[in-house]
Parts: structure tokens; sequence; C-alpha cells
């Protein structure tokens, strides 16, 4: 197969990438209009600056959004331009030409692997820095700062080190009925009992109140002593006690990674979050390829009725991709299945899918 660069695949790489973004605009411009209309009366009754509506929440939602329906832009831009070159006949003067159907897919995986990188670069290293900025204006202009992780928390705060905490106050940084456990080599060494622990965000300590200090020595004896305060330094913080599920969105790869091998060790059950973002980074450009090719096998030949009934395919199975995804992470909430496969198994079933349609496409 010649690989060479033709005119063909200047043809077709601009059409592609021109159509996308095109339909990325439109669709954008869109959704920016109902959003605003749905979030006057928070913007308003908050006296929101338009600066930071303009520049805080709707300058980082743009990519924020782009990334998470790209797979609905690139199959509808795959379908629309693919149906109009069939329903010209352009693709009928191409095979005569000598040009196997294989060789006419090279511009499309071209323009899937340019859609991908930017995908992929979005998801690593632009949209983590713009959620920050978008989601720190929506916690102080549209909904609530900050969602507790609920009431009875454990943590392993280090190797042999277990923290435990009744309920934990965000107004005043403190939690209730907190306890620390040490165990060395399976046994429980030491014991500390607070009526509370609050935060010193100075310090950036603990300081404990009303505890008491239980410690077991190796002939089966403790000592017991007890006292009105007590500060000491802990590996954890307020942050730890709030949701994780919005703020791994903000976290770039690395800082991803360090926090899930902190709630590991830490036993921490929101890790699940971490997971499923650092899976959807990678398994959602790679969407762009599945999708490309669903959407050449699917419009490359001549209907009757023009390209309505494409595009009209082409949505219903692009949402059917997007709500595959979304609904995949259900099986990680619920213990199923791990967040690698299940994250990945949208794409796994969508590439079964998309090899079946393109062995049949006319070629």
């Amino acid at each position: 197969m010649d690989l060479r660069p033709k005119k063909l695949d200047l043809y077709i790489v601009g059409k592609f990438i021109t159509t996308f973004f095109v339909a990325l605009l439109l669709i954008i411009g869109i959704v920016i209009i109902f959003d605003i209309s749905e979030k006057i009366d928070d913007f308003v009754s908050k006296e929101a600056p338009l600066k930071a509506i303009i520049f805080d929440y709707y300058v980082n939602f743009v990519p924020y959004f782009m990334n998470m329906f790209s797979p609905l832009f690139v199959f509808i831009t795959v379908i629309f331009f693919t149906s109009k070159m069939a329903a010209d006949s352009e693709i009928v003067a191409i095979l005569s030409c000598g040009i196997s159907f294989h060789r006419m897919m090279v511009p499309y995986i071209f323009s899937a692997t340019l859609i991908a990188i930017l995908s992929l670069c979005l998801n690593l290293f632009i949209i983590p820095d713009a959620n920050k900025t978008r989601l720190d204006f929506e916690n102080q202009y549209i909904k609530a700062r900050f969602k507790s992780v609920g009431r009875n928390v454990h943590y392993q705060t280090a190797p042999g080190e277990y923290v435990f905490a009744e309920s934990f106050s965000s107004w005043n940084n403190t939690a209730y009925r907190f306890t620390l456990e040490k165990i060395e080599n399976d046994q429980l060494v030491s014991k500390i009992s607070a009526e509370s622990a609050v935060y010193d965000t100075t310090k950036q300590s603990w300081r404990l109140k009303k505890y008491f200090i239980r410690e077991y020595n190796e002939d089966l004896t403790d000592r017991i002593r007890s006292g009105r305060q007590l500060d000491t330094v802990i590996d954890l913080s307020p942050k730890d006690f709030y949701l994780t599920e919005n703020t791994v969105e903000t976290l770039t790869y690395s800082e991803l990674n360090q926090l899930i091998d902190l709630q590991k060790m830490r036993g921490d059950a929101n890790v699940k979050f971490a997971l499923i973002e650092k899976n959807t980074r990678f398994a959602l450009p790679f969407s762009a390829f599945i999708l490309t090719i669903m959407g050449v096998a699917l419009s490359s030949k001549k209907r009757r009725g023009g390209i309505g009934w494409n595009i009209g395919i082409g949505i219903a199975l692009a949402f059917t991709y997007i709500l595959f995804l979304r609904f995949s992470q259900m099986f990680v909430h619920t213990g199923a299945l791990p967040p690698f496969i299940a994250l990945w198994l949208p794409n796994l079933v969508f590439t079964i899918i998309a090899a079946f349609l393109y062995r049949i496409a006319p070629k």
C-alpha cells in the first residue's frame, strides 16, 4: 500500500478537521447559551463579576466540555462529511480510480490521531488547571463549597498508624470522637482517644482535647495517661475529610498518581474516584479511532433519502458510547469490576462493533 501523501489525503484531512471544529464551535455556543439561562439566577443573586463569569468559568468550561463530548463531535463529523461525499458520488470516484477502501482510511486515521493527541494533551496538561479555576468559581457563586465524606471515617495515615473520627466539622476544622492507634507486628502498641481534635492551620498539627493515652507493654500490662490538651503531628489534613470526586479533576497526572498511592495506603474508599479519572483520561481519547472507523463504515454508502438517516444513526451510536462510558463507572462504585476493565470495556465493545461494520462496509 502506497502511504505517500496525496491530494486526496489533504482533501479528506481538511474536511475532517474543518468540520470537526465548526461543529464544535456551534454546539459549544448552543450549550453556553443554555448554561447561562440555567445559572443566571445564581450569577445575579451572588453578584458574580462579569469578568469572572467569562474568564474564570466559561473560558475554562469550554475545554472541559469539548473533551467530555469529543466522541460525539468526532462521530457526527465523520458521518456528516463522509455521507455528503457518498451522496455526491465522490467515494465511488475515489474507489474507481484504483484507490482501495483501506488506503482511503489512512487520512481518516491520521485525522483521528490528531484529535486523540489533542484530547490527551487537554486531559493531562490543560484541563486540570482549567478545572481548578472553574470549580473554584462554581464553589463560590453556584453551589455549596464542600461536601463531607460522612461519618465514621477510617484512615491509615502511615504504616501501622490508623485514625478514626466519628464526624468532622468544616466550620471549625474539628474531628469528634477522635482515635489514633499504632500497631507493630500485628500488636496494638498504643491508642490515643480524644473527645475532639482541632486542626491548627498555622502549625499544621492537631490539638487533642480531653485525651486518654493507653500504651501496651509486651508483658500484657498497660499504662494510661490523660490530660486536657495535647498537640500532635499526623499526616492528615481537613481536605482529607472531603470527597475527592471533583478534586481529582483538578490534579495533574503525577499528582493523580500520588493521590492514588496515598489513598491506597490509607485504605480510603474514595480512591475509586481517582482511579476512574486516571483511566478515563486515556480511554476517552482512544475512542476517536473507534468512532472514526465506525463512522466511515456506516456512511460510505450512498443511501436513499440523503444524509439524514446516517446522521441519525451516528448521533444515536455516539450517545450510546458516552452513556456506556458513564454507566461503566457504576461497575467501579459497586465493586463489580476493577477501574481499568470497567473504563476500557466500552472501547472494547465498540471496537468489536467497529470491526464488524468495517468488514461489511462496501469496498
